[in-house]
Order: structure tokens, then sequence, then C-alpha cells
């Protein structure tokens, strides 16, 4: 089965055709960064991080570019309150994403695009759709785009311009100055003290819609494959990326692809609503494995659920998949072998080729793991060996690791020095010493580490 994504923009599952075989270039919209990221800046890379780790599996050579907005109101409106430079602000919590994307695991973009490193782009974007009158100048304002000439304009959003017009006010900025209540700012005019660089049309800086239509055009080139970000982009921001690009002729994203958002205890999540969830301390709590599983669980273009009880199910399933890898390598079952079951693999590829359906192709995995305990309680240990090397490679594609267990608090002892103790305890245990061994247990306890002694041997696992 050929791979079939959902396109935002047709409204319907279409194949994937990418712009050069056997290569995908995607554009995901990173963040804006004025505060610390949260639990739906976590399900959205995770997103996209699946779909580019699954089309690697494939075969496929990935190229991601992912912008770092970091020019904003919002950065204004707090280096002004704390008395801080732009700069400075954009600088603290791109690090502080950084830093959590990294411990969610997320493959690094090929090319991290900054705002502020791309206005001249932006400035010649502008320029030309001025020049095509796609663009109207406003003295003292600013420079915006002229809606009324694209006759699909809300094709992306699933609305005709006439319906647009008559919901403005509601999503967009209304000014008595603009042709069209519909028309963006692709340009703003300075206010006193905010960052600014001199154009043609007076001291400013950049609109929002244009810097993404900058930096994914300079990263990726016209007719880059997949252009992904949160479906709360879809309008006006992605809409209007569409609009500058398709005004000058040139084609942009062959496929619109958007994740859902992340409720907690049912609404969507969202600090007017006072439930901001710090992605950090998320993972604190869960462990970057369950949020990871728990993203899978739910396909992404559905909201998800992930308040306490939904990370606390997905950190219990994962400590299943430890305990099951734990207990593989302690008895003879070879898991290293590069042996698998075609049945799964496929029905594994058709559910993620449908729409990236991780829901159904994670039960393929977890039924190979429960198939596999079973074989090995009958004593069936090839067998055994067939389905769990099999999961293991379901595993892998979506980016879930097992049996290399991780301290969620990164704390106490490392795998190595775990296994130097347990080997330690055997010895002391074979000695008679029981007290010994028993000290040894105790310490292991003390730094969260549990072990469990079974007919297959010894194995452990971080409580």
């Amino acid at each position: 089965m050929t791979l079939q994504i959902y396109d935002t923009m047709e409204r319907q599952k279409v194949p994937f055709v990418p712009r050069t075989e056997g290569e995908v270039a995607m554009y995901v919209c990173g963040p804006t960064v004025y505060d610390v990221p949260h639990l739906g800046h976590g399900r959205t890379a995770l997103t996209y991080d699946m779909i580019r780790r699954y089309m690697e599996w494939c075969g496929y050579t990935v190229t991601v570019a992912s912008n770092v907005t970091d020019i904003d109101d919002k950065i204004i409106a707090r280096a002004e309150d704390e008395g801080r430079t732009e700069p400075d602000v954009a600088a603290e919590f791109t690090a502080a994403y950084d830093q959590q994307m990294e411990r969610l695991g997320i493959i690094p973009a090929e090319s991290r695009p900054h705002a502020t490193q791309f206005i001249d782009g932006m400035i010649d974007i502008i320029h030309d759709l001025v020049e095509r009158d796609a663009a109207y100048v406003v003295p003292d304002k600013g420079v915006y785009f002229s809606v009324e000439g694209l006759s699909d304009y809300g094709r992306l959003a699933g609305r005709s311009l006439s319906q647009l017009l008559d919901d403005a006010g509601q999503r967009v900025d209304v000014d008595t100055d603009k042709r069209s209540p519909l028309d963006f700012a692709l340009w703003k005019a300075a206010k006193p003290g905010e960052p600014s660089w001199q154009t043609p049309w007076g001291v400013g800086r950049p609109g929002w819609h244009t810097e993404c239509v900058a930096m994914s055009l300079s990263a990726l080139g016209p007719d880059f494959d997949i252009h992904g970000g949160g479906d709360d982009l879809c309008f006006p921001h992605h809409q209007n990326e569409w609009a500058q690009v398709t005004a000058t002729g040139q084609p942009f994203a062959r496929h619109w692809v958007h994740s859902a958002m992340v409720n907690v205890a049912g609404e969507k999540m969202s600090k007017s609503l006072g439930n901001f969830t710090n992605l950090a301390e998320a993972i604190d709590s869960s462990g970057p494995r369950a949020l990871r599983l728990l993203a899978l669980q739910t396909h992404y273009r559905r909201a998800m659920e992930m308040g306490r009880d939904a990370l606390s199910a997905a950190s219990t399933a994962v400590d299943r998949l430890d305990a099951f890898h734990r207990r593989m390598s302690a008895s003879d079952v070879d898991l290293t072998s590069d042996e698998t079951m075609p049945e799964s693999i496929d029905s594994f590829t058709a559910s993620m080729n449908d729409d990236f359906g991780t829901p159904a192709a994670l039960d393929q995995a977890f039924s190979l793991v429960r198939e596999a305990n079973s074989d090995l309680d009958n004593g069936k240990t090839q067998m055994a060996g067939l389905r769990a090397r099999t999961a293991l490679t379901l595993l892998t594609a979506l980016g879930i690791e097992i049996g290399a267990e991780e301290s969620i608090l990164g704390e106490g002892p490392d795998n190595e020095e775990i296994e130097r103790l347990i080997e330690e305890r055997q010895k002391a245990r074979s000695d008679r010493n029981f007290d010994a061994a028993d000290q040894i247990r105790d310490q292991l306890a003390a730094s969260g580490i549990v072990v469990e002694d079974t007919a297959d041997g010894v194995i452990w696992h971080r409580a």
C-alpha cells in the first residue's frame, strides 16, 4: 500500500508523491520563544518526529527544517515587562525549548532558521508582492497583503472568501485602513523602542506570516514535500503563508499536514484556561518515553488527553515493555538475529501507510509482546525470539527504545553500575553471604532500582 497522507488543503487522504524520488523535504513550524515549552509543543514535536522516523525506516532520506520565531509581539512584551532585551528573552527560551526536545529524543532538524536572520529575504518577498499589486502600503502602519486577488483564499481553512469575510473580526485584526478586513500585515511600522529594520516602506519589523515564507523557501526551496504544524496554525498563519507564495506564481508545499491539540481534563490546553502544563515537569514526572508512547496511542489528527492518569498509564506500559525486554534478555531468546515476521511487518506498514496510523501500529507491536511472553511460558523459545525481534523492530520504527532504561530525574546509578552491583550480589548469594547480598539489594532499592529473581535469572528495572 502506498503511503497515504491526509492533506488539509485537499480535505482527504492523498498518495504521498515526493518532489524528488526517495527524498522528503519537510518544514515544521517551530516555537515562538517567549516562554518555556508546554505539552502542546511536545505533542507537535513528537508527531513530526514520528513522521520523520517512519519515513526514514521506509528508506527515504528526510531533510527537516524547523524555524524559531525570535521576534514577535509576545517576545517584545516580555522583554519590556522584565527590563530585558528581546534577543536575551529569545535566547533563554530557545535554549529551554531545545533542552526539552533533546530530552524527548527529537531528531534535530537539519535546518534551524531564526526569523531575525532572514530579514533581507522577507523584504525581498514583500517588495515582489508590492510590485505585483498583491500588496499595498499604508503610510505609518506598514504593508498589507490583499487577499481579494486570490479567489480561493480560505481553501486551506476549508472556508470560502465570503464565509471568512462574514467572520472577520473574530480571528483577524480589523483596521479601517485595510482594503479588506482579511488583509494581513507583511511589514509593521515600528513603535518606539521596538526592534526595527530599515526598508523602502520605512522603519519596522516583519509580520509573522512572511517570516515562515522566507525561512521555508530558503531552507528547502519551492515545491517542498510537507508543511506541518499544529492545527491552530492552519488559519490564519498557514493560509497566509500559502497566499503570499501563490501570489508570486511559485509552487509552495505539496502536502499540508496538521496535528491536533492537547486536552487536559477535556479542555484544550491554553494559558487563558489556566491548564497550561510545563513540558519539563511532565518529563520529570513520567519520563520522555511515556510521553512519546502516549502521543502515539492517539492518532495525530485527533485531540489527545495528556493528564496525570493518561501519563501514569503510559508510564506503566513503558515499564511492561522494559520488563519484557529484561525477560527476553535473561532467557535463551536470540534478540540479535535479523530474522523477523514478514506478515507482522506488512500489517504494521499498512497501518502506518494509512495516514500514519500509530494506534493500530502500536497494537501490532504490543500483540507481539504478549504472544512472545506466552511462547516463552510454553517453552517455545525460537518463536518467542522471532516475535520479540519483530516487536522491537516495530517499536524502534516508532522511536520507542526499550532495554536502555532511563532515570527520569537524571539521578542514580547508570546501567553499567547497576549490572556491576547485581553481579556482586549474585556472587555474595553463591558464597551464601546473604547479609551482603541483602545490603546490595537495599542499596539498589534506595536508588530506585527494583531487583527481581526469576526462573530465567535476575532482572531489574527502575521504580
